[in-house]
């Protein structure tokens, strides 16, 4: 046994020494950097609509060309909760939900999942009739619904979600 590759004489040695160093990474990286990647993944984006937020959260985080949103609400443009209950909240959080992916590079027909969040958890069907309207049928990215026992700003709805950059 032993040394069993000098008996293939030096083309055997050559090809046992490269496919060593080839498993140490010392050999056929000279286009890699010290860290072994050909290319490190661009570092995420924070985005927010008002780059002078203080909020503690950003409205949007896009790492690579993946796009994860905040959780949004039925807030009208003066930050007030909308009137009139789910219904009324529900359009204004799916249009508040529409506009950041708009601004972020993407669109609602790029979402791949979503976390609903209820104040209420029988009103998931008053929810459904207006998030449906959003979506192409058979085109309803993965969602999970929880009942909730509050929300911010008393809200009956709120909804975050994942999506692909375009």
């Amino acid at each position: 046994m032993g040394l069993s590759f000098c008996s293939r004489g030096k083309r055997g040695l050559t090809v046992t020494l490269v496919s060593a160093l080839m498993v140490f990474g010392l050999w056929g990286n000279a286009h890699r950097d010290r860290a072994g990647a050909a290319e490190s993944a661009p570092a995420p984006e924070f985005l927010n609509a008002d780059p002078n937020s203080t909020s503690p959260y950003s409205d949007a985080v896009r790492a690579g060309s993946t796009l994860y949103l905040a959780g949004q609400l039925g807030l009208d443009d003066k930050g007030k909760l909308v009137p009139g209950g789910i219904t009324p909240e529900s359009e204004r959080t799916m249009e508040n939900l529409k506009a950041t992916l708009e601004r972020s590079g993407s669109s609602l027909d790029r979402v791949v999942s979503c976390l609903l969040f209820l104040a209420d958890i029988n009103e998931r069907a008053a929810f459904n009739d207006v998030y449906q309207k959003y979506f192409q049928k058979g085109r309803f990215p993965a969602r999970t619904a929880v009942g909730t026992s509050g929300l911010y700003a008393g809200a009956r709805v709120e909804l975050t979600c994942t999506a692909v950059v375009k």
